[in-house]
């Protein structure tokens, strides 16, 4: 079995199944994988794509090929299968049992993000152990033995939080790219991955909406604390949203964990309600404050920058709608994939 120190670069080549959703958005763990160690991914398994390369579909990738079918995945001599969707519950599909049976018996490992633990599977974890191969089961967290203590409204260095206006907006990716743009311009960052994407580019972390619900905030305040030993900065990635009916609860509890000393709020300006439920999103001027009335319940905190995810927007309309929500919040908005982190980093960066 693979364990929690594992990375996704200790599997060699991926097949990435992202069947029928393969999509920026609709296969975020797929896209991020592709976006940040594209070298390592042989194809993706999607017949609804099957001729199409990433490129075509994501807008990045290159020339990794769609295939139609894990034999012909495997025909490109992959080393192991990535689960490349998060479906709502995290359930293992039932058509792609076969797919992961198959998989298994030509000698692939299994990187599974899901929340269907397939080392506890006795089918799959049967035919694992025959094969030989190893089985990563990334979302299953260690759970501490206490709940938060409430040590980090005390803490020495700062605390960065991305906080979404729904779940698959980029608080990932934000949070990836914040850090890595720090480090990389002299200052000392550290990235807090909260869930199975994160943990599978960071090689550590836990998937805090896998821990019950009186010990998120422990798990949370531990990552973040053993973060901020290593840099001044810790970037924790933020899971779902306030608003959201069905992840509400992780984002609270992520947020009264990390108590994070400032935010970025994660938006998508195409997405007006939350899909799937009767929910708007509201204006953000009501957004930021919701977030920093919540947080500063436990202990103050600012939203000092806005993210957008334009993927779906042209360039033009795209800079426009970042300029109106710069004057409708007064802070700086930018597009991190599209444009930079730098003038987030600064915000992030400046007293406050």
């Amino acid at each position: 079995m693979g364990d929690k120190a594992d990375r996704i670069d200790k599997y060699g080549r991926l097949a990435i199944l992202a069947q029928g959703e393969f999509g920026v958005i609709t296969s975020k763990t797929a896209a991020c994988v592709i976006r940040y160690v594209p070298e390592r991914v042989a194809c993706v398994i999607d017949s609804t794509r099957a001729g199409a390369s990433v490129e075509d579909v994501l807008g990045f990738g290159g020339g990794i090929p769609v295939v139609a079918t894990i034999e012909e995945a495997l025909a490109r001599s992959p080393d192991a299968l990535l689960i490349g969707i998060a479906p709502r519950g995290g359930a293992l599909p039932a058509e792609w049992r076969g797919v992961v049976l198959k998989a298994i018996a030509g000698g692939l490992d299994i990187v599974n993000g899901l929340h269907h633990v397939m080392g506890e599977d006795d089918e799959i974890s049967s035919a694992a152990a025959e094969a030989g191969v190893r089985i990563w089961d990334v979302r299953v967290p260690r759970v501490p033995d206490t709940i938060a203590s409430g040590s980090l409204r005390r803490k020495k260095g700062r605390v960065v939080l991305t906080v979404g206006s729904d779940c698959r907006i980029g608080k990932m990716t934000v949070a990836f790219e914040l850090a890595r743009f720090l480090n990389r311009s002299g200052s000392r960052a550290e990235f807090v991955p909260t869930g199975q994407t994160g943990i599978m580019l960071a090689g550590w972390g836990e998937a805090v909406d896998r821990v019950p619900g009186d010990f998120m905030s422990a798990v949370t305040e531990n990552m973040t604390t053993e973060a901020l030993g290593r840099a001044g900065l810790a970037i924790v990635e933020g899971q779902g949203s306030l608003i959201h009916p069905a992840y509400s609860a992780v984002a609270l509890g992520i947020m009264h964990g990390s108590c994070p000393d400032a935010m970025i709020l994660c938006h998508q300006p195409t997405r007006t309600a939350i899909p799937g439920y009767d929910v708007s999103i509201p204006p953000l001027p009501d957004l930021i404050k919701l977030h920093e009335d919540v947080a500063g319940l436990v202990h103050p905190s600012r939203v000092v920058g806005v993210a957008i995810n334009t993927f779906d927007m042209e360039e033009a309309p795209a800079k426009r709608e970042a300029a109106r929500l710069e004057d409708l919040t007064g802070l700086p908005v930018a597009d991190v994939i599209r444009w930079g982190c730098g003038r987030i980093a600064r915000a992030v960066e400046a007293p406050y």
